[in-house]
């Protein structure tokens, strides 16, 4: 009997060495080492070509994206029959698509933000200077507002009949309606933005291949399908500023601060659940 409770002890304990499914996020990483915090000031950023391409990258990508989603969006607006058009599917699969193509593009780069929302957020957790962060986000908006400048170019009369691809509350909900789809829609990117771009997790889960553009682009595909019928998606304030320039219709800037706080929020929560939830950076000895 004292040798099958032996037997019983060693069989439980046979692969101790293993560790539990799930539990690999609660333990410190051989290979890995927590970064140092990006200084609030960066000065000798100034000086380094490397910025300004990346702020250039930045510009092209935000470009890129306004111009592609945009004409999706007045092609989708143009036709007679809705049937004959790409649909709501087919507009939410250029936000993403579009967005899975340029930060796989931009990534090494830039980090391929295309986003002041997702910069706002990464500056928030301290991934990149206040200097670089401003830069960014002056790019980016730069970079939509060409973007959408073309697109009406192409056609003056169909862009403003169309709506210019421009964010507004849609009739049936309230600002607070709207401010609420963008917080939660932009929490869902940029959560999805630290997941996939977290370094202690490339680390830990090397086994697991993982191509970090194509979770975000799909993140904001998904909430294209959520929110359009509520605020015709921003979660990208250059996105909605850009258009809201172009077009400059009176509605689009009576609704347009929810596409600027909605998306701040829902970035800087996302930090906050990123940094002090799943990293527990705050809670770790020094």
């Amino acid at each position: 009997m004292e040798g099958k409770e032996e037997d019983v002890r060693l069989g439980a304990n046979k692969f101790e060495e293993r560790q539990a499914i799930g539990t690999a996020a609660q333990t410190e990483d051989r290979d890995y080492k927590e970064p140092p915090p990006a200084p609030l000031f960066e000065p000798g950023e100034l000086s380094s070509w490397s910025f300004y391409r990346a702020g250039i990258a930045e510009f092209i990508a935000t470009f890129l994206f306004l111009y592609v989603t945009i004409l999706t969006v007045m092609g989708y607006k143009k036709a007679d029959s809705k049937c004959t058009t790409v649909g709501i599917q087919g507009i939410a699969w250029a936000f993403g698509g579009m967005i899975f193509a340029l930060v796989y593009c931009t990534a090494g780069i830039s980090g391929g933000h295309i986003n002041p929302a997702v910069t706002f957020g990464l500056f928030l957790a301290r991934k990149l200077s206040l200097t670089r962060a401003l830069f960014y986000m002056v790019m980016q908006c730069l970079g939509a507002i060409c973007g959408a400048g073309v697109v009406k170019g192409f056609n003056k009369n169909l862009y403003q009949t169309a709506g210019g691809g421009a964010n507004t509350i849609n009739p049936g909900y309230t600002k607070g309606d709207g401010l609420g789809a963008e917080i939660v829609g932009t929490f869902v990117l940029v959560y999805t933005v630290f997941s996939a771009t977290d370094a202690k997790r490339s680390a830990r889960d090397s086994h697991v291949p993982l191509l970090a553009p194509l979770p975000i682009g799909f993140a904001v595909f998904l909430v294209h399908l959520a929110t359009i019928p509520i605020t015709g998606t921003g979660i990208n304030p250059a996105r909605s500023l850009g258009a809201a320039i172009i077009y400059n219709n009176d509605q689009a800037w009576d609704d347009h601060w929810v596409y600027w706080v909605g998306p701040f929020i829902g970035a800087a929560l996302a930090a906050i659940y990123h940094v002090v939830v799943i990293r527990a950076i705050p809670f770790k000895s020094r």
